[in-house]
Order: structure tokens, then C-alpha cells, then sequence
């Protein structure tokens, strides 16, 4: 049997941990749960932890949210399209935004409901996604802010989520002065600057995130316990809140390298071994995982000496080699491994692959309260709300 195991003592202990790193500086976080894939019993998991505010890409996982809690503060975490706007004010309370003709049809929508849409605007500051160019802020601004049912709640970036920008005091540093400068020009409050992801963590850690920057965005460093500028995993956090646990299905000693000539006709890359003699042997093991459930690059034994070599649309090949002093593994044997984000999200949104939660060890009742909401904390009040000091 193949199966994703869930270690809901290592989630807990990485949403304590995440909590308690954001705590001195008093900053609100959201959740978020993307790579979950609306997976309900552990989505509820979550908010028996006390997770309070969640955020994601996908109107059905915003659906399956809100049918667990609909007390749940919900954050629409992807671009909105024209087409989705009704949904997206139905669903959630606030959510990111970049064109006008976008936010104007969430400002009809949410007139329709009589309620008010919160919004971030996304500032393009050198990754290349989503976000308006710095230059437009103004006037993209005072644009929004005449509509009478959306209410601009702060300024955003996405950092590292496409190009790979590496994050830096001085992207975070201008967040703070075009806030500033909003809030001098039109004499209004900006409570967020919504610019902290997984990618700002070690900033954090090292103590060069200014304080303004008081809302987060956390998800792959939550699941996966990433350190997302330096590689490998964030200290404090554990990387073991997922695991696959793949069934082997045949075990033989074979060549090290293919018996013949090759050429294009692979569907999917190979992993060779390039220090292998001729006719060099060893054992391999084939697993019924394959491209059609994972990111088969993104699986890592959890076993140093074993190698994923390549994999087919249901089969990965594992070399096991032959460890001193360790009887080899055999057919029925279970391989366990680790799994970086691309690999965790297509299990995660994989139907043939069983999801299991293990038990709680934790008492959730001292636990308090781990990501407290964001909007409800944002009190309206008049005149400006200058940090001089980020």
C-alpha cells in the first residue's frame, strides 16, 4: 500500500513555533492551505489547533473551508478574474488585487450583498508576477478608494514565488515608504503591509524584517519546514509533517545503466549514474508511484543511501544498493521519503494515493490560540497612521 502519512504532532509543533517567532513583533499570519487541496479532516485539524485565518488559490478548497467554519476568516490568495469576482466576495473576506476592472467588479458584486470587500494591493517590486508597477500607486490608489464598498486595507508584494528574487531588507524597506506615502497624500489609514511568505522567514530569524511588515503569508515553511533562501530546513521547524511511505513491488540486482543505444523515446527524465562502470550491477527497487501522482524530483529517501534513479507515469525506480550489515529490503518492504513542495501539493491533489493522519500527543486546551485573526483586528479610525521607524 501506498500512503501519505500526516504527523499532526510535527504540524503543530511548526504552527507553535511560526507563531512564537511573529509574536514579538505583534504581526498577524494567515494560513496558507493551497497545498492542501480542501482536504477537509485535516483542514479541521488545523482549526483544532486554533488556526483562525486560512487563505487560498481555489473557490472549491474557499468552499470546503467555509463549510467546516463559516466563522473562518478566509482569504482569496490568487489574482481574482473577471469571472469569478461573485464568488470570490462570497467566499472571502479579502483578497489580492492588481487591476482596476477587476476590483471595480468586486466592488458591484459585494454592493449586491451589502457587505464590504477588503483588498490588498499588490506592488510588483522586481519578481515579475502578479502587482502593479510603483510608479501607478497613486493613481491606482485614489481610484480604489472612492469605491464605495471595497475597502483598501494595505499594500503587498509577492517575493521568490516566480523568478526566484531573493528577498531583502531594501524590498521591504520600500513597502513601508509607499505606505507612508499613501497615508500622508490621502490623510487614511493603512493598517497591513502584507508582505511576509515563507520566503522572509530567515530575514525574520536573523532580525531584519521591520516591524511594519505585520502580515504574513505562510505555507510551504509550515508543511515542509522550508529555508527557502538558504535551502534546507529552517532550524527550529521539522520537515517530517509529511511523509510517503511507497510499497515496494519488485526488488532485483540489474545493470546500472541501460543495455543498448537511447535516445528520445523516454517520456519522463532519468537520474543516471555516471560514475557506474560497464556492466556494473545493483539492486533496485520499483515503487508504484509515478509523474502521474508526484513530483517524482522531489522526492527524497529518507534513507541516504538510496537514489531515485527515474520514473515512468506509475513507476519509480529506487537504487538500494547493499548497506554493510543491513539485510537488503524486499518486495512488500516499505520505503520512506520525504517531499519537497511541488511533490507535496500533486500528492496532496492526487486521488489514488491514501491520505493518514496520525494522533495528536498534544494538549490542544494550552495550547492557545495560534494564528488569531487578521480583519477583525483592523479598527477603522480617522487621520493618518505615519511609521516613520520600520
Amino acid at each position: 500500500m501506498n500512503r501519505l502519512r500526516i504527523n499532526l504532532d510535527a504540524l503543530h509543533h511548526n504552527l507553535a513555533t511560526i507563531s512564537g517567532w511573529l509574536a514579538p513583533s505583534g504581526a498577524h499570519w494567515t494560513l496558507v492551505s493551497k497545498v492542501l487541496c480542501g482536504n477537509k479532516e485535516l483542514l479541521q485539524a488545523l482549526m483544532n489547533m486554533g488556526v483562525r485565518s486560512m487563505g487560498d488559490t481555489r473557490m472549491l478548497n474557499l468552499q470546503a473551508l467555509a463549510e467546516i467554519d463559516e466563522n473562518l476568516e478566509r482569504w482569496y490568495f490568487r489574482v481574482p478574474h473577471l469571472s469569478i469576482a461573485p464568488d470570490v466576495v462570497r467566499l472571502a473576506q479579502a483578497s489580492l488585487n492588481s487591476e482596476i476592472e477587476v476590483i471595480e467588479k468586486l466592488n458591484e458584486e459585494a454592493a449586491k450583498l451589502r457587505i464590504m470587500h477588503k483588498i490588498i494591493i499588490m506592488i510588483e517590486l522586481g519578481d515579475l508576477r502578479e502587482g502593479i508597477l510603483p510608479g501607478s500607486l497613486v493613481n491606482f490608489y485614489r481610484k480604489v478608494y472612492q469605491l464605495p464598498s471595497i475597502e483598501v486595507i494595505g499594500i503587498g508584494t509577492n517575493l521568490g514565488c516566480l523568478s526566484g528574487l531573493i528577498p531583502n531588507v531594501d524590498h521591504l524597506t520600500q513597502l513601508v515608504l509607499y505606505r507612508e506615502l499613501l497615508e500622508l497624500k490621502f490623510n487614511h489609514r493603512l493598517p497591513l503591509i502584507s508582505a511576509g511568505t515563507s520566503s522572509i522567514l530567515p530575514l525574520l530569524r536573523r532580525r531584519q524584517v521591520p516591524n511594519a511588515i505585520n502580515h504574513w503569508r505562510i505555507g510551504e515553511s509550515l508543511f515542509i519546514g522550508s529555508d527557502l533562501i538558504n535551502n534546507g530546513t529552517l532550524e527550529g521547524l521539522r520537515d517530517d509533517v509529511f511523509i510517503l511511505e511507497a510499497e515496494i513491488a519488485e526488488i532485483k540486482h540489474k545493470n546500472m545503466a541501460p543495455s543498448g543505444e537511447t535516445g528520445s523515446l523516454r517520456p519522463f527524465d532519468v537520474n543516471p549514474d555516471e560514475t557506474a562502470a560497464p556492466g556494473q550491477r545493483g539492486r533496485r527497487a520499483l515503487i508504484t508511484i509515478g509523474e502521474l501522482d508526484t513530483d517524482v524530483h522531489g522526492l527524497k529517501p529518507m534513507n541516504d543511501a538510496h537514489r531515485v534513479v527515474g520514473a515512468s507515469s506509475d513507476i519509480t525506480v529506487i537504487h538500494v544498493g547493499d548497506q554493510d550489515g543491513v539485510p537488503p529490503p524486499k518486495v512488500g518492504d516499505v520505503l520512506p521519503f520525504k517531499l519537497n513542495y511541488s511533490a507535496l501539493l500533486r500528492l496532496m491533489n492526487n486521488r489514488y494515493v491514501e491520505k493518514h493522519m496520525g494522533s495528536l500527543s498534544v494538549d490542544l486546551t494550552q495550547s492557545g490560540i495560534i494564528n488569531k485573526p487578521t480583519l477583525t483586528a483592523i479598527t477603522k479610525d480617522e487621520g493618518v497612521h505615519v511609521r516613520l521607524n520600520p
